[in-house]
C-alpha cells in the first residue's frame, strides 16, 4: 500500500500540487477528474473607484471569502479603493456548466499560466473571479485585454481562510462548538463563513457569528437556509467595471441636466 503524502501544500499556485487519491494514483495540479474542462475566452475589467463606503464594505467582504489557495498569489492589500487587481465575468454558458450557483473551488489555467481559485457567484445565476496583479502579470495580461481560460472544479476543496472576528470567536466558543467546526469538512466551513460575511451591516455579522458558535456547539453542521448563489436574497453582485461606473455617472449626469 502506498504511504500517504503529508508534506504541507505549497504556498504559490504556480508551484506543483501534489494530492494522493484513495485509488493510490497521484494527482498533479491541473488534473481535475470530477469534471470536463471548460473552456472560454473574458475580457479582464478594472474594478470601479467605490463611490460609496457601503460598496467598498461589499467588496470587502467578498475578498474576504476567497479561499487560501485563491490568495496564493498574494496581493491582498491591492484590494483597497484604486486597487491593482482586476476581474472577469464568466460567460453564460461557462458558468452553466459549474455544479453550482453558488461559489466553485477550481483549477485551470489563465492564458496557460496554472491557477486555482474559488469563483464568487454574480447573484444572477453566475459567476466572476478576481484577478490580482501576481496571476494576471504571470499570465501576461493587462487589464482591458482578451484573456483564454481552462477551468474544472476542483477534486479536493482547499481550506479556507476563516476572518479574524470568527476565529477569535470559536476560540471563546464551548469546546464543542470547536470540535465541530474541525471535524466539519472544508465545504461546510466556507459555507459558515459566506453566510457570515455575507451580511451587509455589521451588525449582522457580529449576531451571525454568535449564532454559528451557538449552532456548532449544538451539533449543526451547516447554516440553515442559506441562499448561496445570493439570487433570492440580493445579497451578493459582481464589482461594477470601471468603464460602466464611469457611464452610469454620465448618464445620471445627463438625466440631471435635462430636468433643469
Amino acid at each position: 500500500m502506498p504511504q500517504r503524502n503529508n508534506s504541507a501544500a505549497p504556498k504559490s499556485a504556480s508551484r506543483m500540487i501534489v494530492q494522493r487519491p484513495p485509488s493510490g494514483r497521484i494527482r498533479e495540479f491541473g488534473d481535475s477528474q470530477t469534471a470536463s474542462k471548460i473552456r472560454f475566452t473574458a475580457t479582464l475589467l478594472r474594478p470601479a473607484v467605490k463611490d460609496t463606503a457601503d460598496t467598498a464594505v461589499a467588496h470587502a467582504k467578498a475578498v474576504s471569502r476567497l479561499t487560501t489557495a485563491s490568495l496564493r498569489h498574494g496581493d491582498s492589500e491591492s484590494t483597497r479603493l484604486g486597487g491593482t487587481w482586476t476581474f472577469l465575468t464568466l460567460p453564460k454558458q461557462a458558468s452553466a456548466k459549474l455544479p453550482a450557483r453558488g461559489m466553485v473551488s477550481v483549477e485551470g489555467t489563465l492564458n496557460g499560466f496554472p491557477f486555482q481559485a474559488t469563483l464568487e457567484p454574480d447573484g444572477q445565476g453566475g459567476h466572476w473571479l478576481k484577478v490580482d496583479r501576481k496571476l494576471r502579470e504571470a499570465a501576461g495580461a493587462r487589464a482591458g485585454d482578451v484573456v483564454t481560460l481552462e477551468i474544472a472544479p476542483v477534486a479536493v476543496e482547499p481550506e479556507p481562510t476563516v476572518p479574524a472576528d470568527l476565529r477569535k470567536a470559536l476560540a471563546a466558543a464551548p469546546s464543542k462548538a470547536r470540535e465541530a467546526w474541525s471535524d466539519i469538512t472544508p465545504l461546510a466551513r466556507r459555507d459558515w463563513i459566506q453566510w457570515i460575511t455575507s451580511g451587509k451591516r455589521a451588525e449582522t455579522r457580529v449576531k451571525r457569528i454568535e449564532t454559528a458558535c451557538d449552532m456548532l456547539a449544538k451539533g449543526k453542521r451547516r447554516p440553515c437556509c442559506f441562499d448561496r448563489s445570493g439570487m433570492y436574497d440580493k445579497s451578493l453582485s459582481c464589482p461594477v467595471a470601471e468603464d460602466s461606473a464611469s457611464t452610469s455617472r454620465q448618464k445620471s449626469s445627463n438625466a440631471r441636466r435635462s430636468k433643469r
